[in-house]
């Protein structure tokens, strides 16, 4: 399908300054008056859009000159004020694209007013480390008893079943300090961590306490080196944590049944039923004011925390919590921290309410990526979660799929999502795949499309996994037949790419074709856009006129050409 015929809106700053918001409308569309409708106090109003002459005859992105540009004012009374536009004769355009029928205001854009992420998170580009298997050594470590040593570079790791969170590598804390230069090689600039403090297991989701770090990973002090020499290379860190549960051996558990679901026999509520992990009751004050504490106590190194299963957090049963836990959170951080949410599945019911600033995107993100380019052939035999694998879909249902999820939340929480196209939980990317090829299609639609790139470590190397579990390979720094450094050179090339122009980190987006094989979309700013096509079959074919930044098979990046310019 061809977008460059309808017209466009987005939540950048292209599109909104403040409340004032315009719509491109290209020539070929049949336009009367146009208006907007806002919803103030839950009521709809219109407002007429009137053609901004500044804009309209103007090759606003380097193309376009004959589109036309109406802009309008928006009330915004509320905390979230739902906006569309509305051009005569039935046709809606909303966050979900142009209709010609009446449709729910479930996808209408958004401006919201509550506070906003802090600035930095725009240019972020996040690298994951599941610390014990980065860098390190187990030599001369106390291992516990519950431990299974591994060797780093002969020991495999293992898919699932009995042993999978009880192996342990040796990575620690300054091991990753030692390897620094590595992420800023890759243009990183923000570094996520998967727990650190103490539990029984090498994931240590099962925390037994928040006081202190992991003395396997080096203790405080090595959070300290490791922050400093972060901070020091003007990097940021972000931390991992636990609010839904904690480990059954956890001080809080063995102390203060309070803040935990206990019933008259002694039975406890558990994340999933995994009787280790007994699930918190934020009803409880103890419960909301010893996790605060925790969160701004360790600010003093971390700039920000990734929240786990925060989906979960304060629900259980007819308790929800949940909005009032985030927003209660959010507002006890600093300003400038970012507070992100775990959310495996459909994150935006939770989003746009002052507490979570964005989630992992994987049901907008990883999951239509994955359908579309997974390898022909898969054996993997679940789909995050889902039984059957991997689906085989075309071009024009991924981008349904993105859209879908893109235009239930806002721009500003769009925009501050991870999007990841692996993580710690799932297969790596180069098995779902399975090949070289598609791995960088994929790696370049995750530099260059909306969103918070999170990179998940090994994957710059083509590691493969084909469980969370197993994607936890330690590193390969010694073995050099586990390094693709093509693929390495690709996702410097490409991070890179992101970190240099402005359009990709701060543009908007505009989807201009779609068929089964091919996705084209231009990232647009004022003077400039970068135009993105996709193909996974064959060479991609750009719509617009443009100097080639990057090409790959199946992949080519340009900057847009104003017509007439040299």
């Amino acid at each position: 399908m061809r977008y460059l015929d309808q017209p466009h809106h987005d939540g950048s700053a292209l599109y909104v300054d403040g409340t004032r918001v315009w719509v491109r409308i290209p020539a070929s569309f049949p336009l009367g008056e146009v208006y907007v409708r806002s919803v103030v106090d839950g009521e709809p109003r219109f407002a007429p859009a009137v053609l901004d002459e500044t804009r309209t005859g103007q090759a606003i992105g380097g193309y376009g000159a004959e589109d036309r540009w109406f802009t309008a004012t928006v009330i915004a009374r509320n905390p979230v004020t739902p906006y569309r536009f509305f051009f005569g004769e039935g046709r809606w355009l909303t966050a979900s694209g142009l209709h010609f029928r009446d449709v729910t205001d479930a996808t209408d854009f958004r401006l919201v007013t509550h506070q906003a992420p802090p600035s930095w998170m725009a240019d972020a580009i996040i690298y994951e480390i599941f610390p014990d298997r980065f860098g390190g050594t187990l030599a001369g470590k106390d291992v516990p008893s519950w431990a299974i040593p591994s060797a780093w570079d002969s020991d495999a790791v293992l898919p699932h079943g009995p042993g999978v969170a009880e192996q342990l590598y040796g990575g620690d804390l300054d091991g990753i300090t030692a390897r620094l230069d590595h992420l800023e090689s890759l243009g990183v600039n923000t570094v996520y961590l998967t727990p650190i403090f103490p539990g029984r297991s090498n994931h240590r989701y099962n925390a037994s306490s928040f006081d202190h770090i992991d003395p396997l990973l080096g203790g405080d002090a090595a959070l300290k080196r490791l922050a400093n020499a972060v901070h020091g290379r003007g990097m940021r860190l972000i931390g991992d944590i636990t609010t839904n549960h904690v480990g059954d051996d956890h001080e809080w558990f063995q102390t203060c049944p309070e803040m935990f679901y206990f019933d008259g026999a002694g039975n406890y509520e558990s994340w999933y039923g995994v009787k280790s992990l007994p699930k918190l009751n934020w009803g409880s004050p103890l419960v909301r004011s010893r996790v605060t504490h925790v969160l701004q106590r360790w600010l003093e190194y971390f700039d920000g925390w990734r929240v786990d299963v925060a989906n979960m957090t304060g629900r259980c049963g007819t308790d929800d919590y949940n909005h009032e836990v985030a927003r209660q959170l959010r507002q006890a951080v600093p300003a400038n921290a970012m507070f992100v949410a775990e959310h495996a599945h459909d994150a935006t019911a939770d989003l746009d309410r002052d507490g979570w600033q964005g989630t992992m995107n994987y049901g907008g993100f990883t999951r239509p990526l994955w359908s579309w380019l997974r390898a022909e052939t898969s054996e993997l035999e679940s789909f995050m979660g889902y039984p059957g694998g991997i689906p085989l879909r075309d071009g024009q249902s991924t981008l349904d799929t993105i859209r879908d999820f893109f235009s239930r939340m806002s721009w500003r929480s769009y925009v501050h999502s991870w999007q990841l196209l692996d993580s710690h939980d799932s297969p790596r990317i180069r098995t779902v795949t399975g090949s070289a090829q598609r791995h960088v299609l994929a790696l370049g639609l995750q530099a260059t499309l909306p969103g918070t790139p999170m990179v998940f470590a090994g994957s710059e190397f083509g590691l493969e996994g084909t469980t969370g579990e197993h994607s936890r390979t330690p590193m390969p720094w010694n073995r050099p037949g586990d390094q693709d450094l093509e693929m390495l050179v690709a996702y410097r090339a490409l991070l890179r790419l992101r970190r240099d122009e402005p359009a990709l980190r701060h543009g908007g987006l505009r989807w201009i074709h779609a068929d089964a094989d091919t996705l084209v979309f231009v990232r647009e700013l004022r003077h400039e856009s970068i135009q993105v096509a996709v193909s996974r079959n064959g060479t991609p074919k750009p719509v617009l006129d443009g100097q080639i930044l990057y090409a790959a098979e199946g992949l080519s990046i340009s900057r847009v050409v104003t017509p007439g310019r040299p």
